[in-house]
């Protein structure tokens, strides 16, 4: 027999402060105009932490760039299928990818994060694989060079890499 998943009903009273505010944000809505492409050409790929604000940072506003955010901002097999989408049909022509300072991601070594997960929650994840990095600097060389070499990417795309800094709000360029 079929196991399917169980529907249960919208958890409202969790979620009560995110519909609140939607109704706020629905009535003052100005971004209906929007087109789904990067008007700015512009596609970040940073993290999940939420100190970042990249369209901020990069003095943008909603419908100017492409944001792909996962853990430490590495560049995975779906990123590199979510770049190759946004090449070809939403109008991204720059990369940056963007890690920061502070990063949990870089905090630990996987194997410290695993046994973190399972001793507090007594979840095994030893399954996925968190990729967090020691370095910096050589994991955002390593992803820069896995875009860059990636054979489906529009050809002519820009990509950059740079470190935010979460204290100081500085982008630190970085040449690799």
């Amino acid at each position: 027999m079929e196991k399917r998943a169980r529907l249960t009903a919208f958890p409202g009273e969790e979620f009560s402060d995110v519909l609140s505010a939607n109704k706020g944000f629905a009535a003052n809505f100005q971004g209906s105009q929007l087109s789904g492409t990067a008007a700015r050409g512009l596609a970040i790929v940073t993290c999940m932490d939420s100190r970042i604000n990249p369209l901020a940072l990069a003095g943008m506003q909603s419908g100017d760039a492409k944001i792909l955010r996962n853990a430490g901002a590495r560049v995975t097999e779906d990123v590199l299928r979510t770049l190759v989408l946004a090449t070809y049909l939403l109008g991204v022509d720059r990369i940056l990818v963007m890690p920061h300072t502070d990063c949990r991601m870089a905090q630990s070594e996987e194997e410290d994060i695993h046994r973190t997960i399972s001793a507090q929650y007594g979840v095994d994840t030893r399954s996925l694989e968190f990729r967090t990095v020691r370095d910096q600097r050589k994991a955002l060389e390593t992803d820069l060079i896995r875009i860059r070499s990636y054979p489906l990417l529009r050809s002519g795309v820009v990509v950059a890499g740079a470190i935010y800094d979460v204290s100081t709000g500085v982008l630190e360029p970085l040449d690799f």
